[in-house]
């Protein structure tokens, strides 16, 4: 057959050509590239120093625990209604006693200005924004006054790792409370660190130290470097420099004498809502229940603790049906999409906290790097309802979802 062809007119021509305005902004314009949390962690790699970036990426030994857990929810199927009405759909509820945007908050993560300068700052500014809480840890390197002053807006939420010194470890609570921090998130799966080798082998201190690697290691990254040494030296609530490895650090400060009944001193002393994060079995969980608490969190601490660890997701269908009635669930490890989060609500969590996901947007791109990557995440968390057939996170039920394990315990 012989095709007839002729010269196209320039009115046909116009509606095809689509010009995109550009982007002067080379942050914005390399964070809007990013289509997944995937996207972010490389931009992530490529700008920030290995010890830096391992210490966020990495977890505890052969970092089984967190290979795990990613993959469980990669190994989640759904089951889609269809010919629902979807053209309206409603991602945010109530949590904790207020009322949230969205189905996840930021996670506590700790050294968070070492992965980039803007930190707490820029992830507690994007929180509020989006109408999400963000949480501030202890070994954050952002007071907690110095947040609230930046950041006036938004729900707060502090983490606490009690340590041997607990007098120094209440008046952070006291100061978060008195600084309106409206949920105490106390972390129990840190009687010890875990064996994070990444840092071992990078040689992770707090501030970083001029090695020779480290030097080689900025000609890649001058822009970090800059940064670091031409803003407010790190500063932290607990140390100004320790010239061991972050483990050896943690191992000393960390109280491994805490038992349930601290629980019950804590909650005695803290006005808002106590959440337990770290809750690894069935039988803790119900035991801080019975202690009152408000919520917990299903968490192996990002596989950052004990490798091999229960998968927290794994956990999940279990934990919400015995206790679900009783206290808030909320769950983290592996969280790395929209979908992840969908299932997690799927499955009977309240709320989900991102810790990793947060991280990779800051290091590509500071705060609007934080913007992206939730922006990311809600876009998936919406995207995943219709798709399922929901308009609420209320019509999400375990009827949606399937987990497909790969290991199943040896009878």
């Amino acid at each position: 057959m012989v095709v007839k062809r002729r010269v196209p007119r320039l009115r046909e021509l116009t509606p095809l050509m689509q010009f995109k305005r550009p982007q002067w902004d080379a942050t914005q314009r390399r964070v809007d590239a990013a289509f997944t949390i995937e996207d972010l962690r490389r931009i992530a790699k490529r700008r920030t120093p290995k010890a830096a970036f391992d210490y966020t990426d990495g977890g505890a030994e052969d970092e089984l625990s967190m290979v795990r857990a990613r993959q469980a929810f990669r190994d989640v199927e759904f089951h889609p209604t269809i010919l629902r009405d979807v053209s309206n759909v409603n991602a945010g509820w109530e949590v904790l006693g207020a009322p949230v945007a969205l189905p996840f908050g930021i996670a506590p993560t700790g050294f968070t200005r070492l992965m980039q300068t803007e930190g707490e700052i820029a992830g507690a500014s994007a929180a509020a924004k989006a109408g999400i809480p963000f949480s501030l840890s202890t070994l954050g390197t952002c007071a907690i006054e110095d947040l609230v002053a930046a950041v006036p807006q938004g729900r707060k939420w502090f983490q606490l790792y009690m340590w041997k010194d607990r007098e120094r470890s209440m008046a952070l609570v006291k100061r978060a409370a008195a600084a309106g921090f409206d949920t105490l998130l106390v972390t129990v799966d840190v009687p010890v660190a875990g064996a994070r080798f990444r840092d071992n082998r990078n040689g992770m201190t707090i501030p970083p130290s001029l090695t020779l690697r480290t030097v080689l290691d900025a000609v890649p990254h001058p822009k970090w470097w800059f940064d670091l040494l031409t803003t407010e030296p790190l500063a932290f609530a607990s140390l100004d420099r320790w010239p061991g490895t972050v483990a050896e650090y943690l191992s000393t400060m960390f109280d491994p004498s805490l038992t349930f009944e601290d629980l019950v001193w804590i909650k005695e002393q803290w006005p808002g809502k106590l959440v337990v994060k770290g809750i690894q079995t069935l039988e803790d969980a119900r035991a801080v229940v019975d202690r009152g608490v408000d919520g917990l969190v299903l968490s192996n601490h990002g596989g950052r603790q004990l490798d091999r660890a229960p998968v927290p997701f794994h956990l999940l269908p279990v934990v919400s049906r015995e206790l679900g009635k009783d206290t808030e669930i909320l769950v983290d490890t592996g969280i790395m999409s929209g979908a992840d989060i969908a299932a997690a609500i799927a499955l009977g969590a309240r709320f989900t906290l991102v810790g990793r996901a947060y991280l990779y947007g800051l290091m590509a791109g500071g705060e609007a790097g934080v913007n992206r990557a939730i922006q990311i995440l809600e876009t998936g968390v919406r995207r995943t309802m219709q798709l399922l057939g929901v308009t609420s996170l209320e019509e999400l039920s375990p009827t949606h979802v399937t987990q497909l394990r790969r290991m199943a315990p040896i009878e």
